[in-house]
């Protein structure tokens, strides 16, 4: 644990990305083998999940350090995090214990069946044996709120370095639902490993967006253009006759979509196909809230399926009988793919399987006015793909673009401002804005992103000053600020005041040019919800 302890503050204390692979590399060459799966498991966000509620750690962490209620309270609106909430509500110890990194996990995931007597026994316990480093690390997990600045990427990085493996290989053999308990970095990376696990889906390769005019990228004819698609993305695998279908997030969806249930017995064995699940009715693609309906549902009706039935949009092949063909170009991949699909069509016209539709553009002027009809077509833009392009790992510069359409803007009223968290603990950076109904104001988002240090400072300061009332960490502001909010999509929603959801909505700039009665009106969305609705598509 003391080790792992100064691996996060190591981490924690540079921005280097070279560092950290150093810090990690670092780490494994000395842990356990227990303890560095375990660090793999909870850098990479394989987490147990909480077995202690957080009203027990308030209740106990305040007995231990004698704090009024009041006072506990106030101290968490302005450190905003619990578990440094905790760290430093707690006394200082003097004398330590030496856990290991899996004992205190493998001991907190056995809490989960122990009584409130004996999860209290073991936290408090552990409270008085830790040194302060160890206990902050210590209550971010038992909170659930561990994050540090490392990506996968870096993990990666690390673990090739360390046991010189090639950084693709060790990123296919850490993808998929491996368990740390019981096993082992050396036997999860080895060769049998990958062979063994017949679900184990392929890193995804993920494009950045393009911020330079495309003419940069040469010629259009070097280029695939596709539709990006608002779904889910994911793999569909069949090997062994076995179906199995993975998210971009690694989670394993295969119960909650039976529409490709069927494939198991259609897909010919050792098959991957990559693409974008995406609800589809009466020949269109339907925006992203439509399957949000089934998400997180644990049991899907049948009036869901027949509202949201779903399709996958196939655009990549990484496997084709058994075999790894990332390494070939994409134009070959996508031939191979299409020749696929084509012949299961033959005998079974409702697949569920729909090959991605190029774009074809003369030049990039075509493909910019393409661009810009996105919504007709309920996309978020244009993928460019080069078509010597090989399926690579992660997200990677050069061969794969995502050209997205401008957001949708509204400019709403500053309402409400809470604090934020992490390094925004002491600041007011969480907002909810307003429209106008009439003479009413009307909250319609809540928004965090899109001002710089300096715009921060500036706002905290004002709303400091023009603060109306309080309610516990949350204050509301005289209705003077406006800001412009930028967002992709819009839904109805019965759930909000305003009658919508805005889906990621962020602030694009505040408006100094425009006074609070300058700002949109619920007319003014409800219109674009008119515009850009489902229902509304031909």
């Amino acid at each position: 644990m003391k080790a792992f302890s100064e691996l996060f503050t190591r981490i924690d204390q540079t921005a280097s990305t070279n560092e950290k692979v150093d810090a990690l590399a670092d780490y494994f060459a000395q842990a356990e083998e227990q303890d560095a799966i375990w660090a793999v498991a909870v850098l990479s966000g394989r987490r147990p999940k909480r077995t202690v509620k957080t009203s027990e750690l308030w209740n106990w962490s305040g007995e231990l350090s004698g704090l009024p209620e009041w006072l506990q309270a106030e101290s968490y609106h302005i450190v905003g995090d619990l578990a440094e909430t905790i760290s430093l509500m707690l006394p200082v110890n003097k004398t330590f214990s030496n856990y290991s990194l899996h004992e205190v996990i493998e001991s907190l995931i056995a809490l989960g069946s122990k009584d409130e007597e004996a999860r209290k026994s073991y936290i408090t316990g552990m409270w008085a044996a830790l040194s302060t480093q160890e206990l902050f690390v210590f209550n971010k997990f038992i909170t659930g709120s561990f994050r540090v600045g490392v990506s996968d990427k870096i993990v990666i990085k690390a673990l090739a370095k360390h046991f010189k493996i090639e950084e693709n290989v060790v990123a296919h053999r850490l993808s998929g639902g491996w368990e740390a308990q019981g096993n082992s970095l050396p036997s999860l990376l080895s060769s049998d490993s990958a062979n063994n696990d017949i679900s184990r889906p392929y890193p995804f390769y993920l494009a950045y967006p393009l911020e330079a005019e495309p003419e940069s990228l040469g010629d259009v004819s070097e280029w695939i253009i596709e539709r990006k698609y608002d779904g889910i993305r994911g793999q569909i695998i069949v090997r062994n006759q076995e179906l199995f279908i993975w998210s971009r997030g690694e989670d394993l969806l295969t119960e909650k979509f039976s529409e490709f249930h069927s494939l198991v017995h259609i897909l010919p064995n050792g098959t991957v196909i990559d693409g974008e699940i995406l609800p589809r009715k009466e020949n269109c693609y339907l925006p992203f809230h439509v399957m949000q309906t089934r998400i997180g549902r644990k049991n899907v009706t049948k009036k869901s399926l027949q509202e949201a039935p779903l399709v996958m949009v196939c655009y990549d092949l990484p496997e084709l009988d058994g075999i790894d063909i990332r390494h070939l170009s994409l134009e070959e991949r996508r031939n191979k793919l299409e020749i696929l699909l084509e012949n299961l069509q033959t005998d079974n016209p409702d697949l569920p399987l729909h090959i991605s539709p190029v774009v074809f553009c003369k030049n990039w002027d075509e493909a910019a006015s393409e661009r810009l009809r996105a919504r007709e077509t309920f996309s978020e833009g244009l993928m460019l793909k080069r078509k010597n392009s090989e399926y690579k790992t992660g997200r990677r510069r050069g061969d794969w673009w995502k050209w997205k359409v401008d957001p949708l803007t509204i400019d709403g009223v500053l309402l409400y401002a809470q604090r934020g968290h992490g390094r925004r603990a002491d600041l007011y950076t969480d907002y909810t804005f307003a429209v106008w109904d009439g003479e009413e104001l009307v909250p319609f988002c809540k928004a965090y992103s899109g001002l710089t240090d300096k715009e921060m400072l500036s706002v905290d300061n004002w709303i400091k000053k023009n603060t109306l009332d309080k309610f516990g960490p949350v204050r509301s502001v005289t209705p003077e600020l406006v800001f412009e909010i930028g967002f992709e999509g819009i839904n109805p929603s019965p759930r909000h005041k305003s009658g919508v959801a805005l889906r990621f909505p962020r602030i694009l700039r505040r408006r100094l040019d425009k006074s609070a009665k300058d700002a949109n009106t619920k007319t003014d969305l409800m219109e674009l919800l008119n515009i850009y609705r489902f229902d509304n598509a031909e």
